[in-house]
């Protein structure tokens, strides 16, 4: 009782401070029953002078970094989440950033010296002042002598001092609003806010354990190495834990510096079609992608080459939602709006019930006003918002995945076009669409869709002696349960025991028919 008690008076110092500067402003009171438009209408009565005058932006930043790292950490998950708060509070939450004040480098290293077992300088080289500060940890430059001798400096990212403590009071906080929506709220429940402050909580525990993200920069470098004019830095493992994460050191301007950028000699265009072409391959390639590809996260080396970091939040497709994904800008490349319309109902995010013909005309209704407008004026991200917008009127169950990928297409679209105003959006993104569709949707996916399924035969072959020897145990059981007291049947388990070989035989052959059946499809279709 004490602990809700205390947890309430925190949730009312939080709306204190949001009523203050102004956030609860951006509700649009209109579209609010006359009982909550009222008490709105009362407490904007709190806000401050200087919040009335500023934008929607200020107002979030202001408020969220003033409730400290948790209320900044759940903004930027209410931006991927606009089926919950709205599109255009959606957007102005994406911009809110993580900018903290430092804790001292003595209390970092002491940290360190925590995580990895040794003393400070028995670790590296040389260990500099903050350079960047975020709700979850800051980053450290530092050098490492490596085996050869040769100093190399890295970047060393160390969680903050009671970060988990702090989070998980707030999420307490956060599981007490959301109990509360529910109660009093009935049209609330359809939004599941229970459902979200879990989906945060999961996100912030994966945050903080920072081997996890050491993983994430290792899995995006293999999937990369080979990709023109993008990279990720090295993790160097031995001086990484749960605490501490060290990785390469990027020298490199941050994109949000364009003129810098440009009087480097770089290549704006083809900067900026490097951002757009790296986010659709990883999408769409590899299924694994960087969910926070803002300005700040990304910079260009020397070389000119793309380098992304900060890899704390990343989203995955499986290969039916990335097939879902090509295909649909596949079919606005080319204007085929009902095999845009049929892949929906494909993948089934629209329900059977709902007509396929109306559906391809509600699309044509988004995808015809782009063609015959100049490049500039042709986003991507607004069409990907529109179409989700569509799909509510045709009862599309929300897909989180998906929402994720369209907030980071936003994202990434907007950086690609700080680079170049008149970026052409489909003719940059064609190559990777149309190649990716010709690899897993032509007649070589066709033939390594045979060979996944061939391989899922054999392997099911394999395990059939297995699965009969288990078999024979449950029913030797069952034989040993009727001498101990529980009567079966005369003659029925030696019955049992005949039809489980002779149906191990049959499956067995049945599988190898089915394997050699796909090997001729798969001849066939290459053919």
């Amino acid at each position: 009782m004490l602990a809700r008690t205390v947890n309430f008076i925190r949730l009312l110092r939080a709306g204190y401070v949001m009523a203050r500067e102004g956030v609860f402003g951006l509700v649009e009171l209109p579209d609010l029953p006359a009982g909550p438009r009222m008490a709105l209408r009362i407490i904007r009565l709190l806000e401050r002078n200087a919040a009335r005058s500023a934008d929607a932006g200020a107002r979030i930043s202001v408020a969220f970094n003033r409730l400290g790292p948790s209320y900044v950490k759940m903004g930027q998950f209410l931006a991927t989440r606009p089926d919950v708060v709205g599109r255009e509070v959606a957007g102005e939450l994406s911009q809110l950033q993580d900018r903290l004040e430092a804790f001292p480098r003595a209390e970092a290293e002491k940290l360190i010296r925590e995580a990895l077992g040794a003393p400070i300088d028995e670790i590296f080289a040389a260990f500099g002042e903050p350079v960047a500060a975020a709700s979850i940890a800051q980053v450290h430059p530092a050098e490492i002598i490596d085996a050869d001798g040769v100093a190399r400096k890295v970047a060393v990212k160390v969680l903050r001092p009671g970060v988990a403590r702090r989070f998980a009071r707030d999420l307490e906080c956060f599981y007490l609003a959301a109990r509360l929506f529910e109660r009093f709220s009935p049209a609330s429940r359809r939004l599941r806010p229970l459902a979200v402050v879990d989906t945060l909580a999961r996100s912030v525990e994966l945050e903080m354990d920072l081997r996890l993200e050491a993983a994430a920069l290792s899995e995006i470098g293999e999937n990369t190495a080979d990709d023109p004019g993008f990279r990720v830095p090295q993790v160097d493992w031995p001086r990484t834990s749960k605490g501490v994460l060290t990785m390469e050191w990027i020298d490199g301007r941050k994109l949000s510096d364009v003129a810098g950028i440009e009087a480097d000699g770089h290549d704006l265009v083809a900067l900026g079609a490097s951002v757009i072409q790296s986010f659709l391959r990883h999408a769409l390639r590899d299924g694994f992608f960087h969910a926070d590809m803002h300005q700040g996260n990304l910079f260009v080396d020397e070389a000119g080459d793309l380098v992304a970091v900060d890899f704390g939040i990343t989203g995955r497709l499986d290969k039916a939602e990335r097939r879902f994904l090509a295909e649909i800008l596949f079919g606005f490349i080319t204007r085929d709006y009902m095999r845009v319309a049929e892949v929906h109902f494909e993948a089934g995010y629209v329900p059977k019930t709902q007509d396929v013909a109306v559906f391809s005309q509600a699309i044509r209704a988004i995808g015809e006003p782009i063609h015959g407008q100049s490049a500039a004026d042709i986003s991507m991200a607004r069409l990907l918002t529109q179409l989700f917008e569509v799909t509510e009127l045709f009862a599309m169950t929300t897909q989180p995945q998906l929402i994720l990928l369209q907030k980071t297409m936003v994202v990434v679209e907007g950086v690609a076009r700080s680079l170049d105003p008149d970026l052409d959006m489909w003719r940059t993104a064609e190559p990777v669409v149309r190649g990716w569709i010709e690899r897993n949707l032509g007649p070589a996916g066709k033939i390594q869709d045979a060979g996944e399924a061939l391989s899922t035969m054999f392997r099911l072959a394999g395990e059939l002696p297995l699965l009969a020897q288990r078999a024979e145990r449950i029913i030797d059981g069952i034989e040993a349960q009727n001498v101990s007291g529980v009567k079966v049947e005369p003659g029925l388990v030696e019955d049992w025991k005949r039809a489980s070989r002779k149906n191990n035989r049959l499956a067995t052959a049945a599988l190898w028919v089915i394997a050699v059946s796909m090997a001729a499809i798969a001849v066939q279709g290459w053919w």
